[in-house]
């Protein structure tokens, strides 16, 4: 069985208090399963409740806490969980963390670890518990053995940002977050058409890339209104999510990366808009939420 379970359902920043308890405050986290097999996609402050989870659960159960963990880049809001993720001060704990190439010059490891020097947190990482490694990957596909697979998308985003595609068993789960549906840039006349055929294009892989999955994430910060005061910020409104889903065959389209002033009325609203769609089901993340492939 595939299935995903959301920790942390928010963009930007957290937003906890009274108007968030519905659909949640915590900033990107995601746990996968594929049957036994634990998966972590982002270690936003998610990664709180879902490590003390594991402690409680996985580690009492198999001994030690083991997994991938894949990022899809390293914006603030989807690592600044880590530090709080209570496997790294355990012994025996195995994370393998795997993200997109940053932009800069420091590594991968560079980065995730800076939270954890003394300008910013009381412990160092050299004495964390944990054995933790580091790989810094393109667009590519992973066998991660007993049968799951995941396949790397570079996404839209002011960053070096990945989505994922995990299948198992004939089962797939994507992540198509922080994005931004491509868009001719040129103004000239003769450059435009070029333009709007490579944003085109580019969309179009974003589609085969997703086509036929049971579950899509997607990047679903802005309504269209919103949107248009943010364009070029890397995040889709909810009417191109599900615009440029359309007709692909997918299961369940789950909204995510929540804008922080959206309350949970003002979710709760967008998602009754929503409902009805006869091909697909549509769902917005919130923290708890359980789903099956």
């Amino acid at each position: 069985m595939l299935s995903v379970r959301f920790w942390g359902v928010r963009g930007s920043i957290p937003t906890p208090g009274q108007d968030t308890v519905i659909y949640g405050g915590n900033t990107s986290c995601i746990e996968l399963r594929a049957d036994e097999r634990l998966v972590i996609i982002d270690l936003g402050t998610g990664a709180r409740p879902l490590g003390d989870w594991l402690m409680e659960n996985d580690l009492k159960k198999y001994g030690k806490i083991e997994t991938d963990i894949f990022l899809t880049h390293t914006h603030w809001d989807h690592i600044m969980g880590f530090p709080m993720f209570n496997p790294i001060y355990t012994v025996g704990t195995q994370l393998r963390i795997i993200s997109p190439v940053t932009l800069e010059a420091d590594s991968l490891k560079s980065v995730i670890e800076t939270q954890l020097s003394y300008q910013y947190w009381p412990i160092r990482a050299g004495e964390l518990a944990a054995k933790v490694t580091y790989s810094q990957i393109n667009e590519t596909t992973m066998d991660l053995g007993g049968g799951l697979i995941v396949k790397s998308k570079f996404l839209n985003h002011p960053a070096f940002c990945l989505g994922y595609r995990f299948e198992y068993k004939g089962k797939s789960a994507v992540t198509v977050y922080d994005h931004e549906m491509y868009r001719n840039l040129f103004t000239d006349d003769e450059a435009k058409e070029e333009g709007e055929a490579a944003a085109e294009e580019e969309n179009e892989k974003i589609k085969q890339f997703i086509k036929g999955a049971d579950i899509v994430i997607h990047d679903a910060q802005y309504t269209n209104e919103k949107y248009q005061r943010h364009i070029g910020w890397g995040h889709c409104s909810y009417e191109q999510a599900v615009k440029s889903t359309a007709g692909l065959g997918i299961k369940k389209l789950v909204f995510f990366h929540h804008d922080p002033v959206n309350t949970d009325s003002n979710l709760l609203e967008i998602e009754k808009s929503f409902k009805g769609n006869l091909e697909t089901e549509i769902l917005m993340a919130k923290e708890g939420l359980i789903l099956e492939a």
